[in-house]
């Protein structure tokens, strides 16, 4: 057991690593289900893949509500407490779902899944940032491994599912899960105390009114901005082989396709981070959501090649939004409480998932894709309104320069 570390102190890089690697299970695991839908509805005898997706809602439901007590255990209980149960958990209901005969069991193994997958988001980020300067760019990279997981999901899924069938897409990533858990457990040092027991002074703290304010802002368009992250997720795989029909039919291509545009786009978090740590965030942050529109309307009518291009702007619009509610919470909410405020945040912002996942299948079936993309534009435009209503970057730190002057 290696010796514990003062809180200020950054995690060794394994530990780091680990994180970063979770971050991209949480979000595979989650998107297996999507990936994999056709094959398992063909399996329970379900004609329209549409027709199961409600089936997946559990999951988002869980992933959101969960993040509520799974935040609080962090802070009580410790970080690398629950990370060692998230391993362990998400791998495990991975396992269970593979098991499934019928629709119900599936949904009752997925629901499991999410419950488990709750837990990174309000833990796992917190801890990765502990001790580290460039708060922004360790969050870009960890944003970055964690839509790696978009494209692993897309990839790996449906080689897994040519090669295995589906009940392997999901079996085997759970027994690699909970070796990873092993792994962490045996290798990342244990925590003096506590993160709410901890007695550390906040240099970056906030009045009320204005910390008020940040946070209803953050958790505004973290929902909106999840609800395009969770139509283009989950839908993206049935939307490129639509747009691609007559020109490419290998679903393992038409994957590879989906995974090259993830990862692609997931650099643009790693740039994002860093331009945190030096721009004004609140006019990044407007100008990636702003850019997003034209994207989502282009795209409503093309076909092949050229949605491929207009999709990739998309997911790199999208993609490169998400580090900005994470860099704000940890820039202004204090560590011994981040944890339980991240989980409260994420929870109002993860549940417009169940939302997406539960209207998505019903919308496309019968309005068409092309309606979806019009509708996830004028959501974009709504996210560009709410972010112009955070406070501007010079405001923020003369009032975190007045608190601090008067403590």
């Amino acid at each position: 057991m290696t010796n514990p570390l003062p809180h200020s102190t950054p995690l060794p890089r394994s530990t780091t690593l680990l994180l970063n690697l979770a971050h991209a299970l949480d979000h595979m695991f989650v998107l297996i289900f999507a990936a994999a839908i056709a094959p398992i509805a063909t399996e329970f005898g379900i004609a329209h893949w549409e027709d199961l997706m409600p089936f997946g809602v559990g999951a988002f439901v869980m992933f959101g509500l969960g993040s509520i007590p799974a935040g609080r255990l962090g802070d009580l209980w410790g970080r690398r407490n629950m990370m060692i149960v998230f391993f362990t958990g998400i791998g495990a209901s991975a396992i269970l779902a593979s098991f499934a005969r019928t629709p119900i069991e599936l949904a009752i193994a997925l629901t499991i899944l999410g419950t488990f997958a709750s837990i990174y988001h309000p833990v796992g980020i917190p801890m990765i940032v502990q001790g580290v300067r460039n708060q922004g760019a360790t969050i870009g990279l960890n944003g970055f491994s964690g839509n790696l997981g978009v494209a692993l999901a897309a990839l790996v899924t449906g080689l897994i599912v040519q090669w295995a069938g589906w009940r392997a897409g999901f079996w085997l990533p759970g027994l690699f899960a909970i070796g990873c858990g092993v792994v962490f457990a045996l290798t990342a040092p244990p925590e003096r105390e506590s993160p709410a027991r901890r007695n550390v002074p906040n240099p970056h703290s906030l009045p009320d009114h204005l910390l008020l304010r940040v946070l209803a802002v953050i958790t505004a368009t973290g929902m909106s901005g999840n609800l395009l992250f969770q139509f283009t997720t989950n839908g993206n795989a049935r939307l490129l082989t639509e747009r691609f029909e007559g020109i490419l039919a290998d679903p393992a291509v038409v994957g590879m396709l989906l995974a090259a545009i993830y990862a692609a786009a997931s650099v643009a978090q790693v740039l994002v981070g860093r331009l945190i740590d030096r721009v004004p965030v609140r006019t990044l942050y407007r100008a990636i959501v702003i850019c997003q529109i034209p994207f989502l309307v282009a795209a409503a009518h093309a076909q092949g090649w050229v949605f491929f291009v207009l999709q990739l702007g998309i997911m790199v619009c999208i993609f490169g939004a998400i580090p900005f509610t994470d860099a704000i919470m940890v820039r202004h909410v204090d560590d011994k409480m981040r944890s339980r405020v991240a989980g409260m945040r994420t929870a109002i912002t993860f549940g417009s998932s169940a939302l997406a996942v539960w209207v998505l299948g019903p919308i496309v079936k019968s309005t068409g894709f092309d309606t979806l993309l019009y509708l996830m534009g004028g959501i974009a435009v709504c996210t560009a309104c709410l972010v112009s209503l955070l406070p501007k970057d010079e405001v923020l730190a003369a009032a975190q320069g007045q608190a601090g002057a008067s403590t």
